[in-house]
């Protein structure tokens, strides 16, 4: 098995942002966030942002119908599960524990 090394098409090289050389890797400097302002460090997060409330990983079992059920229900089925499930505990939440 060989490898084919593509060159870049000279028409796609940018200009303004030409291919770095070793003299230019030698000389760059790292980036150093202990130097930015207190305020820019809180603005910038990388990420999805947090939720106030997030999910629980949780390992459960279902019957095979039920999930065959959703799974056939296409994209998103885990969340309509959840959203029949939370349906449930809004219906049942004035129930006492254990009057059932």
């Amino acid at each position: 098995m060989s490898i084919t090394v593509r060159k870049p098409d000279p028409e796609s090289i940018d200009d303004d942002a030409p291919e770095w050389t070793d003299e230019m890797f030698s000389g760059a400097k790292s980036f150093d966030q202990s130097d930015l302002p207190e305020s820019f460090k809180q603005a910038v997060r990388r990420g999805r942002p947090c939720k106030d409330k997030p999910k629980i990983p949780l390992s459960v079992r279902f019957s095979p119908e039920v999930v065959e059920f959703f799974r056939s229900t296409g994209k998103g089925w885990q969340t309509r599960m959840d959203d029949v499930l939370k349906e449930y505990v809004s219906r049942h939440s004035s129930i006492s524990p254990g009057s059932r």
